[in-house]
């Protein structure tokens, strides 16, 4: 591994000559330097303040005595590399970051060490007596030591956390795609993988279906809630909330702020291998909103709208009831049908109320009753008869849901159905 040269640090040609035995005079002052060097760190760096034994205090006591010699190294030959030493502290900083611990503490550590280890060491060129270019072109090497090796902690450092985050997301995928597939779930497979994914197997969850949007920009990516499992690449894109019932977990603005305004789906609460049925209904009411059948904007939450996802789980079945049972509107024209629709879905969900039913749609009673009487024409006995109501009610119903101001004709809707790809 090369290490980059420090901008601002003077190279060897500039350097004066240094005094011929200094390397081997501070080489022999090593380990005796390295022990109070190691003594000021755990003293100054509580992260380093462990045990006096164990592997933790070898890597310790390793780093400074490599330190150390790659600043002696320089001194025998200021065109050194030290490529190995700084191999060393790469892996330092890998380590750091595999062990979850920030690398502040690190750079803090080698910060501390390195001037410490200057003050032991300049004491000798001060015993030597040596001019005061030298004492500097010495003091420039310390500073390029302590540059190099914390320059090579933090590489180290940065492609371990990107490793281990880029591995975590694939791993969390995989989960996504295991739980969220169309074959039967293992609880074995889904704890392997979750183990791996460092995602803790709760007993229930919910899927969100999010809007799509032309362009994925990442200002638009919604927020994680905690815990969850995203995939924005998928169509539409969605994420797996864990114990979803909890509190706050779906709760008012925070939810929707988190989604960066987004349109979403939440699906029903279902256990953990169910989360496919969960994802097939967010899906399901999602399409459902960009008709316009649900809300089109904000959050809808399928537990609040079972009926009418009840009632669209089979469209082409549910366009030949309404041609059905709706056929004797078919004859008149689409203004009187609307009024006649509107009059008898009132009359049916009010129980044969007359004035109940002239309240709710604001007009006379008497207009109700004369409407009453051409529906009774067109109808006849069947709107007496339980199963038939049921059948109108559900007719009428998912009309209203597709087109609150004006219901056309049945037929006109399958032969939309029947034209779509």
């Amino acid at each position: 591994m090369a290490v980059p040269t420090p901008r601002g640090v003077p190279d060897g040609p500039a350097a004066p000559p240094l005094p011929s035995g200094l390397a081997e005079l501070l080489r022999a002052q090593l380990e005796a330097v390295a022990d109070q060097v190691e003594e000021e760190v755990r003293g100054q760096v509580p992260e380093y303040a462990r045990p006096a034994d164990g592997t933790y205090r070898r890597n310790l006591r390793a780093g400074v005595v490599q330190a150390l010699s790659l600043f002696v190294d320089h001194i025998a030959d200021p065109r050194g590399q030290g490529d190995a030493i700084a191999a060393t502290y790469y892996e330092l900083g890998r380590g750091e970051a595999l062990e979850g611990r920030s690398l502040d503490a690190l750079q803090s550590a080698l910060r501390i060490g390195g001037l410490h280890a200057w003050r032991l060491m300049g004491r000798t060129a001060e015993e030597l007596e040596l001019d005061s270019a030298v004492v500097a072109a010495l003091g420039e090497l310390a500073f390029r030591t302590v540059h190099e090796v914390a320059e090579a902690a933090a590489a180290g450092y940065a492609e371990a956390q990107l490793r281990s985050t880029d591995e975590l997301e694939r791993r969390r995928r995989r989960l996504l795609d295991l739980l969220l597939g169309d074959g039967p779930v293992s609880p074995e497979a889904v704890h392997d993988l979750a183990h791996g994914a460092r995602w803790p197997v709760p007993r229930h969850v919910a899927v969100v279906a999010l809007a799509a949007t032309p362009e994925q920009r990442e200002e638009d990516r919604p927020l994680a809630t905690a815990g969850a499992l995203v995939d924005m690449e998928s169509r539409p894109p969605r994420m797996l909330v864990p114990d979803p019932d909890g509190a706050g977990r779906f709760g008012g603005r925070a939810f929707a702020l988190a989604l960066r305004g987004r349109p979403a789906a939440i699906g029903p609460t279902v256990p953990l291998a169910a989360a496919a049925q969960s994802l097939h209904w967010a899906t399901r009411a999602l399409g459902l909103m960009g008709r316009g059948i649900l809300p089109r904007q904000g959050v809808v939450r399928c537990a609040d709208h079972l009926s009418t996802l009840l009632l669209h789980s089979d469209e082409p079945l549910l366009a030949r009831l309404e041609a059905r049972v709706l056929a004797p509107l078919d004859g008149v024209s689409d203004g009187q049908r609307a009024r006649l629709a509107e009059t008898l879905l009132a009359w049916l969900l009010s129980g044969s109320n007359v004035p109940d039913v002239a309240a709710r749609l604001h007009v006379h009673p008497q207009t109700v009753r004369y409407r009453l009487r051409q529906l009774e024409k067109l109808f006849g006995d069947a709107l007496h008869d339980p199963g038939t109501r049921l059948d109108l009610i559900l007719a009428l119903r998912a009309g209203e849901l597709r087109e609150p101001s004006v219901l056309t004709p049945a037929t006109k809707n399958m032969e939309s159905l029947n034209s779509r790809p």
